[in-house]
């Protein structure tokens, strides 16, 4: 982008599943990002290591294949490996209202190339409603705008959590103050997306980067049979139609307001 304007394009990119999401990631988004002329480009990738958890080794590749900033969610424990790796890499957030004992960061302020001068932010929240027990996301938000907000007003937050009502209230908790609220962690792509009065895109969930004959992700045969019979099964990662899904922002550089929210669905076989 010129360095005179000062619109910036964002791509968001909803919870990238296994291998599958991986792959499509390092296939497509290169070509992606050039088409849609993208600034910058946040993905959560805390389902990437297996359909649970990531690596040091998957946050390297994820990286390299064009992504800006990684964000998580309940799951960015689960493999113990990625601990000592979060320590120095800022660039892989967990969520900030896990508290200040947690390994590693919340949020953090990035340069924007597009635009001299010209910084980003990035905030990773958690639900509390049908989820394990975290710190309120809500008080937690507040406290990092009064740190960030002196030195950017683009700033995007992913909201990890399980209820609609839930990322709805975040949504509008924080319009105005905010570029955008974008959710994550239920993998199904939702059809709300809009600006909000105060100048805040939203959208409830960005959808899933991974394969979409399955549940959730997952082969259909094994989540039926543990719904079936209530007995232990391992939920693999499934392979067919795997798409990219997530949402396309357009913001002012100087106001961070949104001007423009897009859903973004890429097939395997797409143009992007």
């Amino acid at each position: 982008m010129s360095e005179h304007l000062k619109k910036v394009r964002i791509l968001t990119i909803g919870d990238i599943v296994g291998r599958p999401g991986r792959t499509l990631i390092s296939r497509k988004l290169p070509s992606l990002r050039d088409r849609m002329s993208v600034d910058f480009c946040i993905a959560n990738g805390e389902n990437a290591a297996g359909g649970s958890g990531i690596t040091p080794e998957i946050v390297d590749e994820l990286l390299k294949s064009g992504i800006d900033v990684i964000t998580s969610g309940d799951h960015i424990y689960k493999r113990k490996e990625i601990i000592g790796h979060m320590r120095s890499n800022p660039r892989l957030l967990r969520p900030a209202n896990y508290g200040e004992r947690a390994e590693g960061t919340g949020y953090g302020i990035f340069d924007l190339p597009a635009v001299e001068n010209a910084k980003i932010a990035v905030i990773n929240l958690v639900g509390r409603v049908f989820m394990n027990p975290s710190d309120c996301p809500f008080k937690t938000v507040d406290a990092i705008l009064k740190r960030i907000q002196s030195v950017t007003e683009l700033i995007i937050v992913d909201m990890h959590a399980e209820a609609t009502s839930e990322k709805i209230a975040m949504g509008w908790y924080l319009d105005g103050r905010v570029t955008a609220v974008v959710g994550t962690h239920t993998h199904v792509q939702t059809a709300d997306e809009r600006i909000l009065p105060g100048g805040t895109a939203y959208i409830t969930d960005l959808g899933m980067t991974g394969p979409h004959d399955s549940i959730l992700g997952r082969r259909k045969d094994r989540v039926l049979e543990a719904i079936l019979t209530h007995m232990p099964k391992s939920f693999d990662v499934a392979k067919g139609d795997v798409r990219l899904c997530g949402a396309l922002i357009t913001a002012d550089v100087v106001s961070g307001k949104a001007l423009e929210i897009k859903r973004v669905q890429v097939g395997s076989q797409d143009e992007p």
